[in-house]
């Protein structure tokens, strides 16, 4: 696949959304160090009959997108700001000046979809060139990016690239949808957005840590989380079929007494699976790293569209030695057990952490494992008359605080003979992936004796 830049033109609103330039503070989650990274990830569509609208049919999607973008921004006018760092330390803030717009790049491929397997496969060649890919301190001064491509059968591409200080998936989603049905004539979007980010998510007065967050947590000014040098890394998707899962889940509920969710009983397989491909020394410290939804716990509630960082990170530590020896069900119980320290307590004291530590650099450490599930974000509903995306991809490697994330995502709608199960896509480094593949095999093919 070759992909085509056309042009780029930059969005501007449809009308000014503030009368002078201003200045908008982040929350302490939205400069926590795991999420100062530009966050990619793409959405496909068919054009055709069976999925388009009449008028959206003939329509051309970088233009429908681009006006769905302009009536968006005078509601999400901050995805057209600056991002700068604070003078005295690392920390961002956003600057928005008046006449600013989103990039927008045009592009066209020389394939179908269909001949790339509607983008499922993320190991298609040039995939990572139908998503924007800034340079360093563009992704500041362009915090929000976006790609449209159109392929030889009329199909496109939607690529975004954000930078996560700005938003998680769920912000991202709400301002999405918010394109979506403005341009299908809304006049304002059903969810309003709300920034409050200052007040919403503040450290209290005076600050207090009531979570030992020094268990799993240190203080490292030198350390960057995304600055190991760990070689190639590659990325490979493995099918989960439903009666491997299921008689997975049994056997564990048999051996522990207890029932385990799909993420816990195969975050904790594929976790042991990635620990024994790798180097890691057996009294290595190793972490589970997962991402916990925090706007119906805290207490108030935050507001439905609140779409800054509202997710908390949580760990699960073991040593490398202990992981691969210990049965599988009793690391996903540590899974399980974890879920229950996400509390408004656990939320404040974290904010709190970063108030009087930020400045020694806080940090996970090596040895950091991301898990993410994007099976049910909603994603099918950012749909501008073609019907929803038949596939979202992520294509980042860098997530809460890991360079080798875990994504459980759903197959591509467009594939007939893919209903059953999920897949998991994982990105390792390249000499450790043949030896997590073998691991894998055990649990496609079901060999509970060899688990």
């Amino acid at each position: 696949m070759e992909v085509k830049i056309i042009e780029t033109r930059e969005v501007l609103p449809v009308r000014p959304p503030f009368d002078q330039d201003h200045v908008l503070p982040l929350s302490h989650l939205d400069n926590d160090r795991n999420v100062h990274i530009n966050f990619r990830y793409l959405r496909a569509y068919v054009n055709n009959r069976s999925t388009a609208n009449h008028t959206a049919a003939a329509a051309d999607p970088a233009q429908v997108i681009s006006e769905a973008l302009s009536k968006a921004l005078v509601y999400f006018y901050p995805y057209a700001g600056t991002l700068r760092p604070l003078p005295n330390d690392s920390r961002l803030f956003l600057f928005c000046s008046s006449g600013k717009g989103v990039p927008v790049i045009h592009a066209a491929a020389d394939r179908t979809l269909a001949s790339l397997n509607y983008l499922d496969d993320p190991t298609t060649p040039n995939l990572d060139t139908l998503v924007p890919d800034p340079s360093h301190g563009e992704e500041l001064v362009h915090p929000c990016i976006l790609q449209i491509t159109v392929f030889e059968c009329g199909g496109f591409c939607l690529g975004a690239s954000i930078n996560h200080s700005m938003c998680d998936g769920y912000g991202s989603s709400l301002f999405f949808n918010a394109m979506v049905e403005l341009s299908r004539g809304a006049a304002q979007p059903s969810v309003q957005p709300v920034w409050d980010r200052a007040s919403l998510l503040a450290p209290r007065k005076p600050p207090r840590v009531e979570v030992p967050f020094h268990e799993f947590l240190q203080l490292d000014k030198e350390f960057s989380p995304y600055r190991q040098a760990i070689g190639p890394v590659v990325r490979e998707c493995f099918a989960i079929k439903d009666n491997s899962l299921e008689c997975f889940r049994a056997e564990l509920q048999k051996l522990s007494g207890s029932s385990f969710t799909t993420f816990e009983a195969l975050g904790a397989f594929i976790w042991r699976a990635r620990v024994k491909a790798s180097k890691f020394a057996g009294d290595d410290i190793v972490k589970f790293a997962y991402l916990i939804n925090i706007r119906k716990l805290m207490k108030p509630a935050l507001p439905a569209g609140y779409y800054g960082n509202g997710c908390i990170v949580m760990y699960v530590q073991l040593g490398a030695k202990e992981l691969v020896e210990q049965p599988i069900w009793k690391t996903a119980e540590l899974i399980k057990k974890s879920k229950s320290n996400a509390t408004d307590e656990y939320v404040r004291s974290f904010i709190d952490f970063q108030e009087l530590n930020y400045g020694e650099g806080i940090t996970a450490g090596k040895g950091v494992s991301g898990f993410t599930d994007w099976r049910h974000l909603g994603h099918s509903a950012v749909d501008f008359g073609w019907g929803g995306p038949v596939t979202v991809l992520p294509l980042s490697r860098n997530i809460i605080g890991s360079t080798e994330p875990c994504f459980f995502l759903p197959y591509s709608s467009a594939n007939e003979g893919m209903k059953d199960g999920f897949k998991v896509m994982i990105s390792l480094p390249e000499t450790d992936m043949p030896t997590f593949r073998v691991e894998m095999d055990k649990f496609t093919n079901l060999k509970l004796s060899t688990l």
